[in-house]
C-alpha cells in the first residue's frame, strides 16, 4: 500500500464520521465563499469600468434631497445623454409590507432606463395620468395587481397636504425587463412626480437624487468628477457614483456590513475548528496502538506526524474546495436574482483567501494530534498508557 492509499484508508475507517465532517467543512466553505465575496464587494472602491449610469446624491447622505434647480447644470455636462430624478416614497402596502416606490418624470424614466419594456399606450397613460403609477411585472404578480385598478399605498415619509399618509394611485402600466436579468429586477413601482410634488406636505422642487445616463461609458469617472466639482463649496454639495455603488451604499445603511460578515466568518470557523479538530484528535486516540506498530516497523516520528497532518489536510482540502466550487455558481445565481444590484462574485480573490483559510485550518486542526502521535513511545503506546 502506498502512503497516499494509507492516508485515504484511515480517513474512511469511520465512514459516517468522515462524511459528516466533510459536510460540515463543505457547508462552512460555502458560507465562507459567499460571505467573503460580500466582504470584498463592500470593501471595494468605486468601479467606473462599464458604468452606463451614474447617481448623484447629496454629499452628506442620500436621505437629504437635492433641489430641482440642479437639473439644467447636470444636463449641461459633456458626456451626459439623459437625466432623470427620483424621490424615495417610503411606500407601505396593507399592514406592514415595505415596497420600493419612487416618484419620477415618466418621459425621463423611459429615456434613462430603456431596459424597462412597456407598450407605448401605457407609457403615454403614465405621462398623462397625474395619479398614475406603473409597477414591475414581479411586483404586480406578487400582489395580484391589474391595470386599471386603484392601489392604496401609505408613505412613512411623505404625508399629503391634509396630513394623511394614505395615498391612492391608478395603476396604468406594468413593465417588463428587456431580458431575463432585467425581468428579475421588475420589483419597483414608479409614481408620476407631478402629482406627488403637488400633493405632498413638504412642498415642491425637491428632486431627491439624479440618475444620469451616459453617452459614453468610458467617460463615467470624468463626468462624476465634473458634476461634483460644479457644486463644491455650495449649499448643495453632491456625491456622484456608479449606480452599482449607490445601491451598495443604500444597503450599507443597514449597518457595517463588512464587520457583520467578519464576525459571522469568525463564528463559522471557530465552530468548524472545534468539529474537525475533535474528529482528528479522536481518530488519533483510536489508533494509538497502530501508530506504535508503525514505529515498530521502522517508520520515523516525522513520518507518523506526516500521516496525521495529511489526513487533516485531505479533509480540509476536499471539503474546502467543494464548498468554494458550490459557492461560485451560487454567487452568479444571486447576482442574477437581484438584477445585478448585489453582484456576488466568488472570484480569484475569494479563492485565494479560501486557499489560505484551508491551509490555516489544516494546520490548526492537525498539528496538535500530529505532534502527539510523533511523541508516542512504542512501549507506552502498546501498553495503553
Amino acid at each position: 500500500m502506498t502512503r497516499t492509499g494509507f492516508v485515504i484508508a484511515n480517513l474512511w475507517r469511520k465512514k459516517t464520521r468522515t462524511v459528516l465532517t466533510l459536510l460540515s467543512i463543505v457547508t462552512a466553505f460555502l458560507l465562507f465563499g459567499l460571505l467573503q465575496a460580500v466582504n470584498v464587494l463592500f470593501s471595494a472602491g468605486a468601479d467606473f469600468i462599464g458604468a452606463s449610469r451614474l447617481v448623484t446624491q447629496a454629499r452628506v447622505s442620500f436621505t437629504q434631497s437635492l433641489p430641482m434647480r440642479l437639473l439644467p447644470q447636470i444636463e449641461s455636462v459633456p458626456g451626459v445623454e439623459h437625466v432623470m430624478w427620483q424621490q424615495w416614497f417610503g411606500a407601505v402596502y396593507q399592514e406592514n409590507t415595505q415596497l420600493i416606490f419612487l416618484a419620477t418624470d415618466p418621459a425621463r424614466l423611459r429615456l434613462v432606463y430603456p431596459e424597462y419594456v412597456m407598450p407605448d399606450a401605457e407609457w403615454k397613460a403614465f405621462e398623462q395620468t397625474r395619479t398614475g403609477i406603473i409597477v414591475g411585472r414581479n411586483l404586480a404578480n406578487q400582489h395580484g395587481w391589474k391595470i386599471g385598478q386603484k392601489v392604496p399605498i401609505a408613505s412613512n415619509i411623505f404625508p399629503q397636504q391634509d396630513g394623511s399618509k394614505n395615498w391612492t394611485f391608478d395603476l396604468v402600466g406594468i413593465y417588463d425587463g428587456k431580458d431575463e436579468d432585467w425581468q428579475r429586477n421588475t420589483n419597483v413601482g414608479w409614481i408620476n412626480f407631478a402629482y406627488f410634488d403637488e400633493a405632498n406636505q413638504f412642498g415642491r422642487g425637491l428632486a431627491g437624487t439624479y440618475t444620469i445616463k451616459l453617452a459614453d461609458v468610458d467617460q463615467a469617472q470624468g463626468v462624476a468628477q465634473t458634476i461634483d466639482a460644479m457644486f463644491e463649496n455650495s449649499p448643495d454639495e453632491t456625491k456622484t457614483q456608479t449606480e452599482k455603488d449607490f445601491n451598495i451604499g443604500f444597503i450599507k445603511q443597514i449597518g457595517d456590513i463588512g464587520l457583520i460578515v467578519r464576525w459571522i466568518l469568525f463564528a463559522v470557523f471557530f465552530t468548524l475548528l472545534l468539529v474537525v479538530g475533535n474528529t482528528i484528535a479522536q481518530s488519533v486516540r483510536e489508533r494509538i496502538p497502530e501508530l506504535a506498530i508503525l514505529k515498530t516497523l521502522g517508520f520515523k516520528d516525522g513520518s507518523v506526524l506526516g500521516f496525521v497532518l495529511a489526513e487533516a489536510a485531505a479533509l480540509c482540502v476536499i471539503g474546502g474546495l467543494l464548498g468554494l466550487a458550490i459557492a461560485t455558481p451560487l454567487g452568479v445565481a444571486i447576482t442574477r436574482a437581484t438584477g445585478g444590484n448585489l453582484p456576488i462574485a466568488v472570484d480569484g480573490r475569494v479563492w485565494l483567501v479560501g486557499g489560505i483559510a484551508i491551509l490555516v485550518l489544516s494546520l490548526a486542526v492537525g498539528l496538535l494530534p500530529a505532534l502527539r502521535a510523533k511523541r508516542l513511545t512504542i512501549v507506552d503506546a502498546l501498553a495503553g498508557r
